[in-house]
Order: C-alpha cells, then sequence, then structure tokens
C-alpha cells in the first residue's frame, strides 16, 4: 500500500477539518467565485467607503433630458464632477459642449475614454482620474454634479469662490443648501436644480455676515 492510500480520503467520509471532499470543492469554487466578482467590482465599490463620496449610479435618460433642457442653449465648456460612465460627457459633446469629466475611479475613467471613441467624441470629451476637491474648476461655465448630501454645502463653497460670474450650475439629485435655483425641472429622483452663480450676490451675503458681526461686537 502506497503513501498515498494513507492521505485519501474515502468518498463520502469527513476529512480532519470537518469538510467531505465534495465540500471542498464546494468551496473552493465559491471561494474562487468571491475573489472573481471581488477583482471586477472592487475597483467601482472603494470609492464609497470614502468620508465624501460619489458612488456611481448611472443617470437615466430623464435626468439626462432634464441636465440639457435645463441648460437651455448655453455652450462653452462644460465638466461633469463624478463623471462616472461618461454619459453626461458624451452627450454634452455630441452637443457642442467642450465636455470634460472628473472621476476618482479609473476603470471608469478607462470606460469613458473607450465610449467616448465608439461615439466618435473623443476629441470634445475627455476624462480625468482627477479628485473634485483639488481640481480648479475655473475654467468651466457650465457645471454638472450627481452629489450626495453631505457634500453639497463645502462644494457650494468651492464653485462660489473659483466659478466665474455667470456660470451655470445644474444639482441632480440634491440640490444646494443655501444657493436659490433659477430653475427646477422634474420630479423624484430624476429632479435637476439650475442655479446662476451671482458674485454680486455672494459679495452682499459676505458684507451682510461682517455687518451682524460687527453690530454685536
Amino acid at each position: 500500500m502506497g503513501i498515498e492510500s494513507f492521505l485519501e480520503t474515502p468518498e463520502g467520509e469527513k476529512s480532519s477539518s470537518g469538510l467531505t471532499k465534495k465540500g471542498g470543492v464546494l468551496l473552493g469554487v465559491f471561494g474562487g467565485l468571491f475573489v472573481g466578482i471581488y477583482t471586477l467590482t472592487g475597483p467601482f465599490l472603494a470609492p464609497a467607503i470614502r468620508k465624501i463620496c460619489l458612488p456611481f449610479l448611472p443617470a437615466s435618460s430623464a435626468q439626462m433630458k432634464n441636465v440639457f433642457k435645463a441648460l437651455g442653449s448655453r455652450s462653452g465648456s462644460l465638466l461633469d464632477i463624478g463623471s462616472g460612465d461618461g454619459r453626461i460627457v458624451i452627450e454634452a459633446a455630441r452637443q457642442g459642449y467642450k465636455a470634460s469629466g472628473i472621476e476618482l475611479n479609473m476603470w471608469l475613467v478607462l470606460y469613458s475614454r473607450w465610449a467616448a471613441r465608439q461615439a466618435g467624441m473623443n476629441k470634445m470629451a475627455t476624462f480625468k482620474r482627477q479628485d473634485l476637491w483639488k481640481s480648479d474648476v475655473s475654467p468651466y461655465n457650465n457645471v454638472v454634479i450627481f452629489g450626495v448630501r453631505q457634500m453639497m454645502e463645502p462644494l457650494e463653497q468651492k464653485l462660489e469662490k473659483e466659478l466665474v460670474q455667470d456660470s451655470m450650475v445644474v444639482a441632480c439629485r440634491f440640490h444646494f443648501p443655501n444657493w436659490q435655483p433659477i430653475l427646477t425641472l422634474g420630479e423624484g429622483v430624476d429632479r435637476v436644480w439650475l442655479y446662476r452663480i451671482n458674485k454680486s450676490s455672494i459679495s452682499s451675503k459676505t458684507t451682510n455676515k461682517c455687518d451682524s458681526t460687527n453690530n454685536q461686537s
């Protein structure tokens, strides 16, 4: 009798680990599937563990329609913050904008570049892997954001500081807490809010805060 006979576990009997041969095979199969799924989806899910994140939720056709209806006959440059699979940027390029997307997830950036090339829009639609909070948004006169509630106030402050007079901002899913929209379209999750950057209004708010502080002193 060879040494192999002592190492084999008879069919149907449990090994010293408490698993049958069949159970061990199933465990290996499901373990392999889990690793494969995690490998494929991990890069998409990783941004969701950040303190302030933009989870990837593709824009619906109704949301896209409302975004461009809100912008109307606008032109120039457009930035999509958290551009996901690139559909807003690519559609903006089709409509004549010089459109850009910034996105933390490199897999989505690569997919967006591929999709833009497939649509013949790769010269007008560009994508960068970039952190919003470290990005300069001042070159753009149109901005689209599919945000989350906890990021809207700090983003509001960043856009007020960096965007030029009369720039337009379209917020989707969540509105900005302090700005007053000039237009609202759609219902529920498809609703969008359009804002115009008004530097004089911002300066007035800052002055009023200073006056209030001085009066209190």
